[in-house]
Order: C-alpha cells, then sequence, then structure tokens
C-alpha cells in the first residue's frame, strides 16, 4: 500500500495558534495611547538634533571657505542674503567673476541670527573673516535655535568664530 502524502489524510489540529482579529486590534490600540503619551518628551530631543545639525554645517561650510580663501588667495563670500535661517551660500570672485562653490539649503525649523545683523561674510587670503571685503578681521557670534525659541533656550548653540578657531557654545551662552 501506498503512504499518502502528509498533507492528504491527516486532519489539521483544531488548536490553531495565532492571533484573533480583536487581540491584534487591542494591542495597536495600546501602542498608539503610548505613542501619544511618549510623543511630547521627544520634542526637545529632535529640536537638539535639528540645532545641531544646522550648527555643524555651518561650521563645514566656514572651514571650507577658509580652506578656500587660503588656496585661491582670497575673495571667498559666504553669502546669506534673506538671512541665515534661509540657507547659505560660498562664492568666489576671481578677476570680477563669481561663481558658486557650494549651496546650503535653509535647515528644517531652525532659526539663525548673527549678532550685527549681517549676511555677508568675506575671508581674506589668511582665511580671516570680516564683514566687508578686504576689511578687518571681526568675531563671527551666531545664535542657532528652534523656531519660536529664543537665542538663550536649552536646545540653542552660539557659534563663535574669532581668528582661526570655531567654538560652539552651548544654551546660547555668549561668545568669550
Amino acid at each position: 500500500m501506498h503512504a499518502l502524502p502528509p498533507s492528504l489524510g491527516i486532519p489539521h489540529p483544531k488548536n490553531q495558534r495565532g492571533f484573533t482579529a480583536i487581540e491584534l486590534m487591542v494591542v495597536v490600540a495600546i501602542v498608539a495611547i503610548l505613542a501619544t503619551l511618549a510623543a511630547p518628551s521627544f520634542t526637545p530631543l529632535i529640536e537638539r538634533w535639528r540645532v545641531r545639525s544646522a550648527t555643524e554645517g555651518l561650521t563645514s561650510t566656514l572651514y571650507y571657505a577658509r580652506s578656500e580663501a587660503i588656496k585661491r588667495g582670497g575673495g571667498i563670500a559666504i553669502d546669506a542674503t534673506g538671512g541665515w535661517s534661509l540657507g547659505w551660500k560660498v562664492t568666489s570672485t576671481q578677476n570680477g567673476v563669481s561663481t558658486d562653490l557650494q549651496v546650503s539649503p535653509a535647515p528644517n525649523k531652525v532659526s539663525m541670527t548673527q549678532s550685527n545683523n549681517k549676511d555677508m561674510l568675506y575671508v581674506d587670503r589668511w582665511g580671516m573673516l570680516s564683514e566687508t571685503s578686504g576689511g578687518a578681521p571681526m568675531a563671527v557670534d551666531i545664535a542657532i535655535f528652534p523656531d519660536g525659541k529664543s537665542a538663550t533656550d536649552s536646545s540653542a548653540i552660539r557659534l563663535c568664530a574669532k581668528g582661526g578657531r570655531i567654538a560652539q557654545m552651548k544654551h546660547g551662552a555668549a561668545c568669550p
């Protein structure tokens, strides 16, 4: 006699394992309630991440502009026309021709203000920052903070650049 394949002649057990639709709906409802309760506690964390990301992006741009200015013998500008919160670009002006070297988009849900309300920085051939092309070197003081908050918020960071050093001050503390 031939043996039947296992799926054919053997009845399936009546007690199948798994979850019912009601059990799954109860679990989904509990997870949704817990997520709703936990979401507000993540807001400060997300704000700090956004501010840190914008700060690192601007710091990277300052270092890039300095290195390009040293390499090209000056003529580099960091242009934030319309405000730092709208993004910025690094441009090179050589022989009267301007070229965009790097364009950085606006940071998401982050505000940025420079202490002297300038939207343009120039970098000379030694890598020093100034407010005017060929002007005297100056300190840069840019506050970066979440939208709707102030520059002294716990999530805020102040970017300070003086000479060749760029420092980040937490909680919007004043530049040294």
